[in-house]
């Protein structure tokens, strides 16, 4: 429950075609975070925003509607009228008291291309479009359940590296125990991430006990099924190269050494991190150096067509994007942790390097 951080009173949730953002009914204020700022709002002018918040220590009167936090208070002007606004650096959201959001400079609205056309030409369109989305693409697997991770932009697993010689009980126990944590506080996600998060400014809270829960912790229910679908396609056939124990070792590692650069690259960050990204990577790093030529299904949206390429490819360029990714976080663009996947990929690295042999 959103709690307008003026009235005191429930946040009401309203959606539109940029996303998600909570407003008070009483007296007009909003809450929007800065993924779906970035869609309305000028994106030099949230990108400024954003960076002075992570710098500023100025504290508001205002409380986070999501964590209960007092915010930080932020002036922002970037060539139009100055405006000073209230952000939580912990959920990534931005308060703006009644008429301040109306004041930030918008992204110009834009008719799309199928707006211009004729009523039936639109009609047409768009039964043509159904139509083809319909259609099961070229080259698909013959399992039908495959399409809807890949629909999702998943990879897909094309090919079995030959029979598992025990059953992954590793791999199921540990997504097992991910989605339970994540079911149990999902109700109060935001507060439990502030408080339980890794924060690279903080990182001995706890005693040092966040390195732990954070693992565990996710953002939401995307982040969540991201990590659970690639921990159990890449997960089994590691666990079952490695064994058990090298297997639970190389993802207590990975998760550590992600966590490790994360905070030595970033120290000054009041962002909690969590999730087991970095653990993961190091077991799709792995997969992708002793699996090279395993093939991975990608489906593209904008050929409508189904790709393969070898694990060795795919790995490839999951890791330049993440090398992008973690210039964007280091400059306070992205809350996305690409470094502590990198930190996972190193640890990948040297498991295989070790134990390429079995």
């Amino acid at each position: 429950m959103f709690i307008c951080p003026i009235c005191k009173t429930r946040l009401v949730r309203t959606e539109n075609e940029h996303g998600v953002f909570w407003v008070c009914a009483a007296c007009g204020g909003r809450a929007v975070n800065v993924p779906v700022l970035r869609k309305t709002v000028l994106r030099d002018y949230v990108n400024e925003l954003w960076l002075s918040a992570r710098k500023s220590t100025a504290i508001s009167e205002r409380a986070c509607p999501a964590c209960s936090h007092q915010m930080t208070q932020v002036s922002v002007s970037q060539g139009h009228d100055p405006l000073t606004l209230d952000v939580c650096k912990t959920c990534e959201f931005v308060w703006f008291d009644p008429k301040e959001f109306e004041a930030t400079p918008h992204v110009p609205a834009q008719e799309g291309a199928e707006a211009a056309l004729p009523l039936e030409a639109r009609k047409s369109f768009a039964i043509g479009q159904v139509e083809t989305f319909g259609r099961i693409p070229d080259h698909a697997p013959a399992e039908w359940w495959k399409l809807v991770p890949a629909i999702f932009g998943m990879p897909v697993e094309e090919d079995v590296n030959g029979a598992l010689r025990a059953t992954p009980w590793l791999t199921w126990a540990l997504a097992g125990v991910i989605l339970l944590v994540n079911s149990l506080v999902y109700s109060n996600l935001p507060k439990v991430i502030a408080e339980y998060g890794l924060i690279p400014a903080q990182a001995w809270r706890h005693g040092g006990l966040t390195f732990i829960t954070s693992f565990f912790l996710h953002a939401g229910v995307i982040h969540l099924a991201s990590n659970f679908y690639f921990l159990l396609v890449f997960g089994d056939n590691v666990e079952d190269y490695l064994g058990k124990r090298r297997y639970i070792l190389l993802i207590a590692l990975a998760a550590l050494a992600g966590d490790l650069l994360h905070i030595a690259l970033d120290p000054h960050s009041n962002i909690p991190c969590v999730g087991a990204s970095g653990g993961i990577f190091a077991v799709i790093t792995y997969y992708c150096l002793q699996f090279p030529h395993a093939q991975l299904g990608f489906f593209t949206r904008f050929t409508y067509n189904w790709v393969r390429m070898p694990a060795y490819v795919a790995l490839m360029f999951w890791i330049l994007t993440q090398i992008i990714g973690a210039w964007q976080q280091v400059k306070g663009f992205t809350g996305v942790s690409a470094l502590a996947h990198l930190g996972g990929a190193a640890v990948g690295v040297g498991f295989w390097l070790k134990w390429r042999k079995g």
